[in-house]
């Protein structure tokens, strides 16, 4: 089977995680991606986390899996993109493309010739795709950003998560709003590339790590948009309904639940704890006096609950009928049996290292062939090549590297 975008070419310059994300997923769908780094490599290169299983290989214990997880499948060429002639080169490979991505700010793309005017001077029917943390236009155009300050902080996110009014700001996980905002990219960038197809005019499409967080949070700004109140921070004690609430086992592992109305699933649900005898106490005999005396509900709960580990009342749960999900940590994920049969950790090989596991993309196709395309390259692994196809010379590949323009193998 063909992959979806198996005749698209994509020339990518960007770096960290949240645009290379996107570029993993094209690469994933069957494009050819071509990664223009600097001469130093994405600042991502050799940051992730070191490997703490025994039973690893050396070799795979020193791998870059993190950088590889959003690089995967694309071929890299090495240049200096701040030499004229250098410059020079990426606008001659977008000659061949069909999308050119970026997270530059547009006074840098303006700067080396690679805004949309300039590249539509090249290729009239390219997308120009463009992923920054504030947007192009704006006060705020200029600032730099990253998930933690433009995804989760300025969007509400990181305030609407605290646990009550007095709650600390959470941690949010490394590169999650950068994910989330790759995938936003991706549809903006395939869209384009439809209108581009049938118009034969370039098109322009961005996003940023601001807005794909505020739309992630559309249902509570559905309300706030309009109103502009403070949105209600609950913790466990506030929630509206003691049947959608999330409470510890007596294993120190979490379970959620998710049943609504309350009114419904009240009776089950103690049944399924064996607190039978508060299904009609007066403090609790309709929804209403449930929210009143929350805390005082929550302790019956949490003490009934304690009896037994997370995973032996999921049994019990499932046989009752309850709607509720376990409260997993990172490293049981893939090793979840749902998790295995979606395929959600596929395998690939590295030519060097062997095999290893990495992280799939949350989309499945039945007639189309979408997997991970191989390992992230080394830097510059693809100079040469790339240069080769391109129409250089060996010569003039030979004096670019010797001048600083280029860099790699």
């Amino acid at each position: 089977m063909a992959g979806p975008l198996d005749d698209i070419v994509v020339v990518e310059i960007d770096n960290w995680m949240a645009a290379p994300s996107a570029g993993a997923i094209l690469a994933d769908l069957g494009a050819r991606v071509i990664k223009v780094e600097p001469i130093t490599g994405d600042p991502m290169r050799g940051l992730s986390r070191p490997i703490k299983r025994s039973d690893i290989s050396d070799d795979l214990k020193g791998y870059d899996f993190q950088f590889d997880v959003d690089n995967r499948g694309k071929e890299s060429i090495a240049v200096a993109l701040d030499q004229p002639a250098g410059a020079d080169l990426v606008r001659k490979l977008v000659e061949k493309a069909d999308i050119f991505m970026c997270n530059l700010l547009m006074r840098r793309q303006e700067k080396f010739g690679l805004d949309p005017a300039s590249l539509f001077n090249v290729k009239c029917n390219l997308v120009h795709a463009t992923l920054t943390g504030y947007g192009t236009t704006g006060p705020d155009a200029w600032r730099p950003g990253y998930d933690v300050t433009a995804f989760f902080g300025r969007s509400g996110l990181y305030d609407a998560q605290r646990e009550g009014d007095d709650g600390v700001v959470p941690m949010a996980r490394p590169a999650q709003g950068d994910h989330t905002t790759g995938l936003a990219m991706v549809a903006s960038m395939l869209a384009a590339l439809r209108l581009a197809e049938k118009s034969g005019e370039g098109q322009v499409v961005e996003t940023s790590l601001y807005e794909t967080a505020v739309w992630t949070q559309a249902t509570d700004y559905a309300v706030t948009a309009v109103d502009h109140a403070p949105v209600r921070r609950r913790a466990r004690t506030q929630m509206l309904a003691i049947t959608a609430n999330r409470f510890p086992c007596g294993d120190g592992k979490w379970v959620v639940f998710n049943m609504m109305p309350d009114v419904a699933y009240w009776p089950r649900m103690c049944q399924a704890l064996e607190v039978e005898e508060i299904i009609d106490d007066k403090r609790f005999s309709d929804s209403s006096l449930r929210y009143r005396n929350m805390p005082e509900l929550i302790g019956i709960i949490d003490a009934a609950l304690a009896k037994r580990g997370r995973d032996e009342w999921g049994e019990i749960f499932d046989k009752a009928g309850l709607i509720w999900g376990p409260v997993m940590g990172l490293h049981e994920v893939p090793r979840d049996p749902q998790a295995i049969a979606l395929g959600m950790f596929p395998k690939i090989e590295h030519p060097s290292v062997g095999s290893y596991t990495t992280v799939n993309i949350p989309m499945r196709f039945s007639n189309a062939d979408v997997h991970p395309r191989g390992p992230a390259p080394s830097l510059g692994q693809h100079t040469q090549s790339i240069l080769s196809e391109t129409g250089f010379s060996e010569t003039d590949i030979e004096n670019m590297k010797s001048e600083g323009i280029v860099a790699g193998e």
